[in-house]
């Protein structure tokens, strides 16, 4: 049965205390779980909803309702965990606790870190008064999705322009997504010829594994899309319908250039949460410290993370959790049992690339963009956009995260050994 404490002035104490209670959270709860029922384990997680984030891009293309991307989250909230739902204010990982929101502690053995990442959205001025009207929507945000659906229905000619921030962010396939679906939707309504779509992307390349990078561009072909590299979207102005955005050339130089839009789809850039970027557990680039293998704290011994908070080289994506539980979960245990650490991650990240309705690329990668199928080919043929793939991911992997997943079952996400690493 879940519990939810929140007794001040003494400290309890659990073997295993987990921050966040988003994918990362639950799927690695559950994984420990599965290997050692009796382990005493805690989550701390606020929210009163969990979402599945990958199904936003799909309401944005009209293809999901928006109801079926949240559950309440006392449904999916392990019965076997005690539930804190409050914030973490505070780790103090030299003395094993954490301070939540109330002010009171917990202390643990060993800790799990989930918590995410954070969207800047004040990273962009303007942004975040803009959203939701004007034509400025960001999938990236709670409830805007639709919005973008509705954008996407309403416009017959014109100007849309899609942004992608300089990396690392969540799910780095994500902004194309949305224009590649947009896209589509207006080459079937034939309205496609009377619109000028654009896609500004503060990075040097298409997408970051060569590999995918000639599928994709195909459909930039066929859609017609204006491709604009190093160029980063720094201000939007909502009633003037106008974005400006930075460029930047070889040498380093950078200008200002102000683009008018009838649609803007806005990615903000991203980082850690405060409580991991200034804290001893942050790397240089403010993300959590982390060893590429073992996904256990370069310093702390005691300290794990998985997710998007991680400081490690993968993308960012649901899949790569899926990977990443089982190896934190092998690892924490065997560390409570004093034992040696034996499961590697490899980096793997998977990015369903939704190029059109009833279409995806299926991008699996890991580390250094080396390729890692793990689907069968009929699913997954190589960096090939296939009607196999769509199934997969509109009416497979909802089902696979919701009673899958987060309840700990392993499909396809049997860790690697360490030795497998070298």
């Amino acid at each position: 049965m879940i519990t939810s404490t929140t007794d001040t002035g003494s400290v309890k104490t659990h073997t295993v205390v987990i921050v966040g209670g988003g994918a990362a959270g639950i799927s690695v709860a559950s994984s420990i779980h599965k290997r050692d029922s009796n382990i005493d384990i805690a989550i701390i997680e606020p929210a009163a909803r969990h979402h599945y984030q990958p199904g936003w891009t799909m309401v944005g293309g009209g293809v999901f309702r928006p109801e079926v991307t949240s559950k309440p989250m006392s449904d999916v909230m392990p019965g076997f965990v005690s539930w804190y739902k409050q914030p973490v204010t505070a780790i103090d990982q030299d003395n094993n606790q954490v301070t939540m929101g109330d002010g009171s502690a917990l202390a643990y053995k060993a800790l799990v870190l989930a918590p995410g990442l954070e969207l800047n959205w004040g990273g962009i001025e303007g942004l975040e008064d803009a959203l939701g009207s004007n034509g400025v929507t960001s999938n990236y945000r709670e409830g805007m999705a639709s919005y973008t659906w509705d954008m996407v229905q309403n416009l017959k000619k014109g100007r849309a322009l899609f942004s992608q921030p300089p990396m690392p962010i969540k799910c780095a396939g994500a902004p194309q997504k949305a224009m590649y679906l947009s896209a589509d939707y207006w080459l079937r309504h034939g309205v496609l010829n009377d619109l000028d779509i654009q896609l500004h992307n503060a990075g040097a390349v298409l997408f970051g594994v060569a590999d995918y990078v000639p599928a994709l561009e195909a459909y930039i072909e066929k859609y017609d899309i204006d491709l604009n590299f190093q160029s980063t979207l720094v201000a939007v102005n909502g009633p003037s319908k106008t974005a400006v955005f930075r460029s930047t050339d070889g040498e380093g130089n950078s200008q200002d250039r102000e683009v008018s839009f009838d649609m803007l789809h806005a990615v903000p850039p991203q980082r850690a949460p405060k409580l991991i970027r200034e804290s001893a557990l942050a790397n240089e680039g403010g993300w959590l410290d982390l060893e590429d293998d073992t996904l256990r704290h370069k310093t702390f011994a005691n300290i794990f993370g998985l997710g998007d908070v991680s400081g490690t080289g993968n993308a960012k994506t649901a899949a790569a959790v899926r990977k990443q539980a089982p190896v934190v979960a092998e690892n924490l245990v065997a560390t409570l049992r004093n034992q040696p650490l034996e499961a590697a991650y490899l980096g793997y990240g998977s990015c369903p690339l939704t190029v059109e309705n009833g279409k995806i690329v299926l991008a699996e990668f890991g580390y250094g963009g080396v390729l890692q199928p793990s689907f069968p080919k009929w699913i997954n043929d190589g960096t090939k956009a296939t009607r196999a793939a769509w199934w997969l991911k509109a009416k497979q992997l909802p089902t696979l995260y919701w009673h899958g997943m987060l309840k700990g079952h392993e499909w396809l996400a049997k860790p690697a050994p360490r030795s497998a690493k070298h």
